[in-house]
């Protein structure tokens, strides 16, 4: 299927996990990616896998420099988008107690932040008939302890799908959100936990999951590509739960 012959996607946070998987299925599909990442070396090596019709940039979602730069950069290779898929960013997570004021300004100027202005700094680029998709959580409807702050970081992303539609219906674009559940990416890596820890916080989780087992980046990457796919072309201001079920079955 070819479903996105010839159109070019901005997916940040491309360089592994959903993002990274979303741009291979993108490609699969007949288009070209423009992926970000926050190093040269992750960069490099997810556009070296991906072939031909990757382009990378080196931009930090939590640097207000680097989202400034942005369009200016995208323009050496496309004077338009058909996709952006607000994608950077990462987990960190700590209680109450412990949680610091750099914890909390990290994850809000990545998740909120960076999603607000890279939506505004791409937006001139976004031609009619295209479309935004945010990543938002099932944290935002499940609480758990020590994800207060990246919760509520989250909650403020599911806000924007909203307000987003709200904004840009009459430019025709449309704006929706795929809310993933247990994903097998690196987001315990900013834990401090160890391999064998990370390990046994992973075994915990899988007996609450109902399908019993964490979902696979690419099965993200489906979702997102139906939301922005000519066939999802009626669906506007929504979010699409992709998390087996773990928010309705208990």
């Amino acid at each position: 299927m070819q479903r996105f012959k010839d159109k070019v996607a901005l997916i940040t946070g491309g360089t592994s996990g959903m993002g990274f998987a979303t741009a291979e299925q993108f490609i699969n599909e007949g288009g070209k990616v423009i992926i970000t990442g926050r190093s040269d070396e992750t960069v490099n090596r997810a556009i070296e896998n991906l072939g031909t019709k990757a382009f990378g940039i080196v931009s930090n979602a939590g640097s207000m420099a680097d989202i400034f730069r942005l369009k200016e950069q995208i323009k050496q290779y496309t004077e338009e988008i058909d996709l952006l898929f607000a994608n950077a960013g990462y987990g960190k997570f700590a209680g109450v107690a412990s949680a610091d004021e750099k914890h909390f300004d990290e994850l809000f100027n990545t998740l909120v932040k960076g999603t607000f202005f890279t939506v505004q700094q791409v937006l001139p680029l976004l031609k009619k008939g295209s479309s935004i998709i945010l990543n938002t959580s099932f944290v935002t409807e499940m609480v758990l302890q020590n994800f207060s702050v990246y919760s509520a970081a989250k909650s403020a992303v599911q806000s924007f799908i909203k307000s987003f539609a709200a904004e840009f219906t009459e430019k025709g674009i449309r704006v929706n959100g795929v809310s993933p559940g247990h994903i097998k990416t690196n987001i315990f890596n900013n834990t401090g936990l160890n391999p064998e820890q990370i390990e046994g916080a992973i075994q915990s989780i899988v007996p609450l999951i109902p399908f019993k087992r964490f979902g696979e980046p690419a099965e993200i990457a489906e979702a997102v590509l139906f939301l922005a796919s000519d066939q999802a072309s009626y669906i506007h201001g929504t979010e699409l739960r992709v998390d087996a079920g773990i928010l309705v079955i208990r």
